[in-house]
């Protein structure tokens, strides 16, 4: 056979193998308003930078492949100039379907992604395990989990689900960092509606079950919701502008940018009564860059708000309470929520700003049944962990325990600063109140105007920063409008910290 010859058998393999499971089943994908798996890569990646691997690689002997490229495309490129490893399952190959040789692609990317130090960003579209393979996919299942965990704080991970994924195939997922989904068209779930129809003899359709909404608003299990697939990979590549490549480096730097908005701005945002809200999403884009703050499931738990922002051009970790949700109380899903984002931004070098403004833990037997005492106790956890830099500010309300748990300085942070219109204490004014002066209400010849007294008496002898700031529990009581230079005078004094906490093997979050 001549070289020509071989080039032409070359070709037409890898024809074969780019062509998926041929036009008919592209023109199914496309119908459904999904993008091909080389499609997805192709936007993904800066023009020309991708380099497939594993092209040929194949379940089958011969040259006759049955399942051309077995169904995932792997391979690395450039992402803003920055190196990337990615996989795309092709779901019109078997119904992009795991068997033992694609589950190997996929781990191939997983082991280069940790020895070079760049993040992996990996497109799901299946239809679960390949039944006829038996346990030699489900050992495929397996190999992938243990590497999405070994992986776990060395390099940014990040599952994009694009078309079904079910059973045993949504814990790979759920082992990375962050998960989007776009709606409509992609679907996560453990067991599906037929499935839980024979069981259980609910009736639900695929999306109510395991969509993009469901996910992001009710369960938590997702991050981001995306219109559609080009709009899922725009806002892939925006959160990777935020995070380093691997746990060793800091995140890429961007020229200083003005603040976001007008700093006389802050002076008017807190209501002059406490039992007022407001938005803090109007603070944190004050201070931040102009058009940096990027919101993390923005629709789960809205009363925490959590996200990257830039403050001269760096990455920081933005942690607050939403007075405008359940008035900014800490419940058993924004613990969890908060708590992982933490320990994110902590194994990638981020620095966290914490912006407080939180009356308390939800009361409420569903709460205490739910187990609101160990999944509050997450962020403390996470918080005392952290030794990336911490800077706090109390906007207002910071009562009892849920004080400690919004990164006070008991848990380590490094500087805590309070706006005039901050209350500290161990409970709100009502409250204590209630308990303290119980006995002289009862007894008062008008009650309530008595205890309207007493709270007023109570907010202005402990309900203020200024009992906390002389025990040196608060760095300083600062202009809002300074709030802005605090942080970055803050985070320049830490710049270099280190802390040498006790050598083990490692910690017992409470789960």
């Amino acid at each position: 056979m001549s070289m020509q010859e071989k080039f032409d058998q070359l070709k037409q393999l890898r024809e074969t193998v780019e062509a998926g499971g041929g036009e008919k089943r592209v023109d199914k994908q496309h119908k459904a308003g999904k993008l091909t798996a080389r499609e997805r890569l192709e936007q993904f990646f800066d023009p020309g930078t991708f380099n497939e691997l594993n092209v040929f690689a194949s379940s089958t002997s011969g040259k006759e492949q049955k399942f051309p490229g077995e169904g995932v495309v792997i391979g690395y490129g450039k992402v803003n100039g920055r190196n990337v490893y990615s996989f795309a399952q092709d779901f019109t190959v078997a119904g992009g379907s795991l068997g033992l040789v694609h589950a190997e692609k996929i781990c191939r990317v997983l082991d280069l992604s940790m020895q070079t130090g760049a993040p992996v960003v990996g497109f799901n579209d299946s239809g679960g395990a390949r039944i006829q393979e038996g346990v030699d996919a489900l050992k495929g299942y397996g190999e992938i989990f243990y590497r999405n965990t070994i992986a776990s704080g060395v390099v940014p991970q990040i599952s994009v689900i694009m078309g079904p994924c079910a059973g045993g195939a949504v814990y790979s997922p759920a082992l990375t960092d962050f998960i989007f989904m776009v709606k409509n068209t992609s679907q996560m779930f453990i067991t599906g509606p037929q499935v839980i129809k024979t069981v259980t003899g609910e009736e639900v359709s695929m999306e109510q079950l395991g969509g993009a909404t469901t996910h992001n608003q009710t369960s938590g299990v997702a991050h981001f919701a995306a219109e559609n697939e080009e709009h899922c990979i725009a806002m892939i590549k925006q959160l990777l502008s935020y995070v380093p490549s691997n746990n060793l480096e800091e995140a890429p730097s961007f020229e200083p940018g003005e603040p976001g908005g007008d700093r006389e701005q802050l002076m008017s945002i807190i209501p002059d009564s406490p039992n007022m809200s407001y938005d803090v999403k109007d603070v944190i884009r004050t201070v931040v860059d102009k058009d940096s703050f990027f919101e993390v499931q923005p629709m789960f738990a809205a009363n925490g708000v959590i996200g990257f922002g830039r403050i001269e051009g760096k990455s920081v970790g933005i942690i607050a309470n939403q007075p405008k949700v359940l008035a900014g109380c800490l419940d058993i899903n924004v613990s969890d929520k908060i708590a992982r984002f933490i320990r994110f931004c902590d194994c990638f070098n981020i620095p966290i700003v914490t912006f407080m403004d939180v009356p308390g833990f939800l009361p409420g037997t569903y709460q205490e049944y739910g187990g609101i005492i160990r999944h509050g106790a997450k962020m403390l956890y996470a918080y005392s962990e952290a030794t990336v830099p911490k800077i706090t500010v109390i906007l207002r309300k910071a009562y009892g325990g849920a004080y400690l748990a919004m990164c006070s300085s008991s848990m380590r942070a490094d500087f805590v600063y309070s706006w005039p219109s901050g209350e500290i204490a161990v409970m709100g004014p009502e409250g204590a109140v209630n308990i303290v002066f119980r006995n002289e209400l009862k007894e008062a010849e008008n009650p309530v105007e008595r205890r309207k007294e007493l709270v007023q008496e109570y907010r202005d002898n402990f309900a203020n920063p200024y009992v906390a700031a002389g025990k040196g529990y608060i760095d300083d009581v600062i202009d809002p409008r300074e709030t802005r230079d605090k942080i970055i005078a803050g985070f320049k004094a830490c710049e270099g910290k280190r802390v040498d906490n006790p050598r083990k093997k490692h910690g017992n979050i409470p789960v």
